[in-house]
C-alpha cells in the first residue's frame, strides 16, 4: 500500500509518500488468574481498555509505530482476564511537514493498526474460553488532538511557572 501525493504548497514541492512496509504482533499476553473458579458465576463483567502508542525512528523516512492495547475484565472483585497486545507496523513516511508527521505517526498509523490489535484481543479472549470481545473503534485523531492540547498547556504552564532570576 503506497500513497503518493503531490503537494500544492509552492514552498514544499516535494512529493509526500506513505507506505506500509510490515504489520506484525510485537508482543501478546493473556492471563486468567482466577480460572477455573471465574467460570462458575454469572458472566456480567466490567471492562477497562487502555491504549498507548510508541514511535521508533528506524531510518530517515522509516518508522516503527507500536500500538499497545490492554484490556482487563473484572467480575466483582476478581480479575477474569487481562489481555495485552503490542501491534506494530513499519511505515515509510516522507515529504510531510513536521506537524503532519506527528499526526501521521500519532493518529493515522494507530488507526491502521487498531483493527489488527482488535482481532488479536478477540482471538485471545475466545481462546481463554470467555465470550467473544469485540472492541469498539478508538478515535486516534481525537486522542492525538487531546494529547497535543495537553502538551501545549503543560508547555505554557512551565513557561508561566519559571521563577525570575535576579
Amino acid at each position: 500500500m503506497a500513497e503518493n501525493v503531490q503537494s500544492n504548497d509552492p514552498r514544499t514541492q516535494s512529493e509526500r509518500q506513505f507506505s506500509v512496509q510490515r504489520i506484525y504482533v510485537k508482543d501478546a499476553s493473556f492471563e486468567s488468574p482466577n480460572a477455573p473458579d471465574i467460570f462458575r458465576g454469572e458472566w456480567k463483567p466490567t471492562h477497562e481498555l487502555n491504549v498507548s502508542t510508541k514511535v521508533n525512528r528506524i531510518q530517515e523516512d522509516l518508522f516503527e509505530v507500536v500500538l499497545s492495547v490492554t484490556v482487563s475484565a473484572q467480575l466483582g472483585d476478581k480479575t477474569a482476564f487481562i489481555v495485552e497486545v503490542q501491534q506494530a507496523g513499519i511505515f515509510g513516511i516522507a515529504g510531510f511537514a513536521e506537524q503532519e508527521m506527528g499526526a501521521m505517526v500519532g493518529a493515522y498509523c494507530p488507526n491502521l493498526l487498531f483493527p489488527y490489535a482488535r482481532e488479536v484481543v478477540s482471538d485471545l479472549v475466545s481462546k481463554g474460553s470467555f465470550p467473544q470481545l469485540v472492541l469498539q473503534h478508538v478515535n486516534f485523531d481525537a486522542l492525538f488532538a487531546q494529547h497535543q492540547q495537553e502538551a501545549m498547556q503543560r508547555a505554557q504552564g512551565d513557561a508561566v511557572e519559571q521563577p525570575s532570576q535576579h
